[in-house]
């Protein structure tokens, strides 16, 4: 784990779909080095929280309402005292299944449906990056947005609302990189293939198998700290890029 930073004000992450996976692992990494983490997440704070964080630094927000999204964000700018957030990663996603957890293709997704995810996966990272912009400028912070190896080819499972919300977001990403860019504020992506969590779908294993080069699931934690790195000095001349973490499945 890195060690704690103790060099200046402590610096402050807002992670949205904190709950489970790749979101309790980001929690867990920057929390070891020092930062404060603000969560957000259609659920009040859990009583039974996992990490060492109070109400205070937990956001209950729909992000599939535009209007609570912008409720969200005044809540947000009111959490941060000195006007001053120094990342905000966009993890938060929804993916419906069809029935027995199917994928839901092309032709089954109703409208509502596909406007539902979107407004999740899309229109909530955009919100958020702009509402949240001066307190971002004001410390040269970092936007990392969550995408998807779905997002680049049709997968077994990922349903096409999913999968292109996914491609939307990477494409965002870009554009994003060249907006906000000369506000100081650098933009990336990461790309996440088959990470071991419990969103796992059956017959994850033969992807596993035939797929993936090096034969075996990730990690959330090799997620986070992937998102870490691009949320620090480290990567300070990575703007723009999406990031596969896949074992090579991409290849």
């Amino acid at each position: 784990m890195p060690s704690p930073d103790h060099n200046g004000p402590r610096r402050t992450l807002l992670l949205t779909g904190a709950s489970r996976g790749i979101g309790h692992a980001t929690v867990k990494r920057f929390s070891a080095a020092g930062w404060r983490v603000i969560t957000c997440s259609r659920h009040g704070f859990p009583e039974n929280c996992p990490w060492e964080a109070g109400p205070e630094d937990h956001i209950q927000v729909d992000l599939a309402d535009p209007a609570n999204t912008e409720e969200a964000i005044a809540e947000i700018k009111n959490r941060l005292p000195d006007g001053k957030l120094h990342a905000l990663v966009n993890n938060a996603a929804i993916s419906p299944k069809a029935a027995g957890g199917t994928r839901l293709s092309a032709i089954a997704t109703e409208v509502k449906t596909w406007q539902h995810v979107f407004q999740v996966n899309f229109f909530a990272p955009i919100m958020l990056a702009r509402g949240l912009m001066e307190e971002l400028k004001a410390t040269h912070g970092s936007v990392v947005n969550v995408t998807s190896i779905a997002g680049s080819r049709v997968h077994p499972f990922a349903g096409a609302a999913y999968a292109t919300s996914k491609a939307a977001l990477a494409a965002l990403t870009r554009e994003m990189a060249a907006d906000f860019g000369p506000l100081g504020i650098r933009v990336n992506a990461i790309a996440p293939g088959e990470i071991d969590t419990s969103i796992l779908s059956p017959g994850t294993d033969k992807i596993v198998e035939q797929q993936i080069p090096m034969h075996r699931l990730g990690t959330p934690d090799e997620v986070a700290k992937i998102v870490y790195v691009l949320c620090t000095e480290t990567s300070s001349y990575v703007h723009g890029a999406e990031i596969h973490i896949n074992g090579g499945q991409h290849v």
